[in-house]
């Protein structure tokens, strides 16, 4: 068997390795245009930060090992030109020597991952205008750093935009972020990046959401960066970073089929449309686990595992992607922002039905030092409590909490199954009803009618007239420092005695700080007779979605 791939770093090097670990005795050859087979793209933002002091850090395995451990025919420098499907041959070409050649191949790996995009912007083409992709790029952002930079412009506030954001401040280097979307972190809910986008600000970044790059052009102290608002900023750095596209031409050149997006259309097993060529990695088209639509998800894990699926089947053994679900985390400065699964927005895409619920626990008990706080928001199927997708953002513990809801996701779990997990707990690790357990009961109270549950978005967006009234249960000095527009004051303490102070002429929406007062004082409500409902997550879930500072 002879194994020719195309590509390396997450899911051709998987694959290479995976193949030599089932057959010594195959002919394994990894072709890769750059000059690292392997390498950490995820670490490159801390490395221009000085948080990774060591390049060699960065690689992940080099062709030297590759060669030496699994007996590879690793080729850097090299670049394939085409595939002819008809004689199992791709052109390649030797970018050291020029030389152009042939190789067969019995089944064919493409693992060409995706390039960062290059919008067609006025300018955009100026070599002071980075992008982040390999090792090259970062050693040029880094040296420009290392030069001097008094202000760089993050355009486009993704996962690596942030991070470049941070080692940048970290540096010493003020930094603008330039985002189209009127959010942070765009696969998130926009209430969930509040905390995010508050926190940036705290640390002296300028956010521009909502807002867009009209052209670049050189200036005398670096880049005029033309902002279609008409502002101009004056930079010394500018990086790019606003999305990605499947390195998909040899593909489509060849015939294989692609998606409306580019990625490469592919089986369960990793096979293209030409059952002898698999794909895998950031170029391909892979199936949503939750809502099962065909999505693009450039990670490094869902990589990784489909190059060793890719082999496993090629070498018959009987592996199948199951699909991805988008499982991501990110760190910005001393917070977290995970998710996992569908989102709300994809949901509403995908005319999915769900009910939602938000907490806001510490990460363990609160009486231990230390406890910080995070909010996370769960999405579940209304009929059945099935979990469809979470977010979480705050401080320690975010990371828990997704991983657990991932497997979660993974073994079709409901609502019902987290309040029952048995989770480990410590006072310096979690509480003895873990936050996992809290949204279970949450949301498990909401769908067997215990604990009816109002979506605070959706009451405000009501006319006044058609709203319900708005009952706030927290102390009168929690009400003063802020609460919801026209709320009436009761605390929970003093409702049963107080009863004759609530409207009788529209149902009750009760709410608290975080839910559990407003959990309570919606139990005690029903059980008299009352229409009430509790506003999930609280006047906490109101600042979600409506900050005291609101986004510039």
């Amino acid at each position: 068997m002879k194994v020719l791939i195309i590509g390396g770093v997450a899911g051709g090097a998987s694959a290479a390795t995976r193949s030599r670990r089932l057959a010594e005795d195959a002919e394994i050859i990894l072709i890769e245009r750059g000059p690292d087979a392997s390498f950490a793209n995820c670490g490159l933002p801390y490395y221009v930060g000085g948080e990774i002091v060591k390049r060699d850090k960065l690689l992940v395995v080099t062709p030297e090992r590759l060669r030496a451990r699994f007996n590879l025919d690793v080729r850097v420098r090299t670049s394939a030109e085409a595939i002819d499907r008809q004689s199992r041959r791709v052109r390649l070409h030797d970018l050291a020597t020029g030389r152009v050649y042939d190789e067969t191949y019995d089944k064919l790996i493409l693992s060409p991952g995706a390039a960062p995009l290059r919008p067609p912007i006025p300018g955009a083409d100026l070599p002071e205008i980075f992008t982040l992709r390999n090792l090259q790029d970062v050693d040029r952002i880094k040296e420009r750093v290392d030069q001097g930079v008094n202000h760089a412009v993050i355009l486009g506030a993704g996962f690596i935009g942030l991070e470049l954001v941070e080692n940048l401040v970290r540096r010493g280097v003020a930094t603008t972020v330039i985002e189209l979307q009127n959010q942070l972190l765009p696969p998130f809910d926009h209430e969930m990046t509040t905390p995010i986008a508050e926190h940036l600000r705290q640390h002296g970044v300028t956010l521009l959401l909502g807002q867009s790059a009209e052209s670049f052009a050189r200036a005398e102290n670096g880049i005029a960066v033309h902002l279609q608002s008409g502002g101009t900023i004056a930079a010394q750095l500018v990086i790019l970073g606003v999305g990605v596209r499947p390195e998909s031409k040899l593909a489509v050149d060849a015939g294989l089929e692609v998606g409306p997006r580019g990625g490469i259309r592919v089986n369960e097993f990793l096979q293209t449309s030409d059952p002898d060529i698999y794909a895998v990695g950031d170029a391909i088209e892979v199936k949503d686990y939750v809502t099962g639509d065909a999505t693009q998800v450039p990670l490094a894990g869902p990589a990784n595992r489909q190059g060793r699926i890719a082999a496993d089947h090629i070498f018959g053994r009987p592996a199948r992607y199951r699909g991805t679900q988008g499982t991501a985390i990110v760190k910005v400065f001393d917070r977290t922002a995970a998710l996992t699964g569908a989102s709300e927005k994809t949901l509403r895409r995908a005319q999915r039905h769900f009910r939602k619920v938000y907490i806001h626990p510490a990460n363990h008990a609160g009486y231990y030092p230390g406890a910080e706080a995070m909010s996370l928001k769960l999405l579940f199927d209304p009929h059945s409590g099935q979990i469809l997708g979470a977010q979480a953002v705050g401080g320690a513990g975010v990371d828990k909490r997704i991983d657990v809801l991932a497997v979660a996701i993974q073994a079709g779990m409901t609502v019902f199954d987290l309040e029952e997990m048995e989770l480990a707990y410590a006072p310096q690790f979690g509480s003895a009803k873990d936050p996992v357990n809290m949204a279970g009961f949450v949301a498990g109270g909401l769908l067997r009618g215990d604990h009816p549950q109002l979506d605070v978005e959706t009451v405000l967006a009501l006319p006044a007239a058609e709203r319900p009234a708005l009952i706030d249960v927290r102390t009168p000095e929690e009400f003063a420092a802020g609460s919801l527009p026209e709320a009436i004051n009761i605390p929970v303490d003093e409702l049963r005695a107080e009863t004759g102070r609530l409207p009788t002429d529209r149902p009750l929406a009760v709410f608290c700080q975080v839910g559990q007062r407003g959990y309570l004082a919606t139990r005690i409500l029903l059980q008299k007779g009352y229409p009430a409902a509790n506003l999930g997550g609280g006047y906490k879930t109101y600042q979600l979605f409506f900050p005291p500072l609101s986004p510039s």
